[in-house]
């Protein structure tokens, strides 16, 4: 009886390496059924490349070379706009809102919390305080910033949209700037308190909207164009700070 050799399917996912203009780049090659034609894409994670599932080699080959120096452009800047760690110490850059500020440390007093006055950001942790103490005053600062920017934002753009959130909770989230639950609830990560406004009222819009549609529909981009005519610009600068809506 003759057998028909089975063959093996491509993965779905796998990771990759190609030399364009003389730089390796390493990037994550996703099928699907679903695509008719090769995508490409830079965000946190790097490159991924979306193609058809039967798609060719020679076929991906060419598209990667083509793409060679949009690719190399994209990567650089991505890298340029991931924001810098924060060195715990007198005179630290301090991100909020867009723009920085300058960390200074305070005698510790009882009862006192960190305070941005001008373009100082006053941290009452002592002169001497370790870096960890330092983290602590400041992340409790930035929590307590975002509950007030993050509610002035809801406070402005929910009649807009003509939502009701019933709650707006802080997360922590590493691969998400907000999420929406079918009951309402609202979370955003704390982090964003450190991006442009802009940006945090486009998240705060993208969230809003899934209490009109729950879903990433045409319906639901409508309804977040309406509030946020530029959201597309933004959840390009968005995707270079290295986490996911």
């Amino acid at each position: 009886m003759l057998k028909l050799r089975r063959t093996v399917p491509a993965p779905a996912v796998e990771q990759r390496n190609i030399h364009l203009s003389g730089k390796e780049i390493s990037y994550t090659l996703k099928r699907s059924g679903k695509r008719r034609s090769i995508g490409l894409r830079i965000d946190e994670r790097g490159l991924t490349v979306n193609v058809p599932l039967r798609a060719s080699e020679k076929w991906l080959h060419s598209v990667l070379q083509d793409k060679a120096d949009w690719v190399l452009k994209q990567l650089d800047s991505w890298q340029s706009k991931k924001v810098a760690p924060i060195f715990w110490a007198e005179g630290a850059r301090i991100p909020f809102r867009g723009e920085e500020f300058i960390l200074t440390l305070t005698p510790r007093t009882r009862g006192a919390v960190s305070q941005l006055h001008g373009e100082i950001l006053h941290v009452p942790v002592g002169m001497e305080a370790e870096t960890v103490q330092i983290a602590k005053a400041v992340t409790e600062w930035y929590r307590a910033e975002a509950l007030r920017v993050f509610g002035e934002c809801v406070e402005h753009f929910a009649p807009l949209l003509q939502v009701a959130p019933r709650e707006v909770r802080l997360s922590a989230a590493r691969t998400q700037w907000g999420s929406c639950t079918v009951h309402g609830v609202v979370r955003l990560n704390w982090q964003l308190v450190k991006m442009p406004l802009h940006l945090i009222d486009y998240v705060v819009v993208h969230e809003l909207a899934h209490l009109v549609e729950m879903n990433h529909s045409a319906a639901f981009w409508r309804v977040v164009e309406n509030a946020c005519p530029d959201y597309k610009q933004c959840r390009t600068e968005l995707r270079s700070y290295g986490v996911a809506e």
